[in-house]
């Protein structure tokens, strides 16, 4: 069962790995989404009833251009397999299109109508990007 939570407005960010951007050169079926209370209700709720379930998710960024990825519960734990995780995919063409790299973040918000915005911010010069940061990148954001 597919459902949006249709709460209040909700901002999450993500700071960009070299592995989110690409520049490593390797592959990976989009950002991992941590299970926490915190970040994981702001996409839509998807059970384990069916194998890897997903929903199409629409972003509107600050010139008005719409994107569309895809949040998938890659489940098979369920299904005689291994994996159980979350993931956002489908966004290296907005990642290619504004040039993010590692360090860049990125910013997802839920609007009281149930729009979907996204934003980014550039690393500034000064901050290390070859600093090694043990945890989650993904974080709330007070709105």
């Amino acid at each position: 069962m597919i459902y949006e939570h249709l709460e209040n407005p909700m901002s999450i960010s993500k700071v960009l790995s070299a592995n989110d951007t690409g520049e490593t050169g390797g592959h990976q079926a989009g950002m991992l989404i941590p299970k926490s209370s915190d970040i994981l209700p702001f996409f839509p709720h998807l059970g384990n009833g069916t194998k890897n379930p997903r929903a199409k998710l629409r972003f509107i960024d600050s010139s008005n251009e719409e994107w569309n990825f895809m949040f998938i519960y890659y489940n098979n734990k369920f299904f005689n397999g291994t994996r159980n995780e979350f993931r956002l995919t489908g966004m290296t063409a907005f990642i290619r299109q504004y040039n993010l790299k590692a360090g860049d973040k990125i910013i997802l918000s839920r609007e009281i109508d149930g729009r979907r915005l996204i934003k980014h911010e550039r690393v500034k010069k000064d901050e290390s990007i070859n600093v090694l940061k043990l945890g989650s990148s993904w974080k709330v954001v007070k709105i």
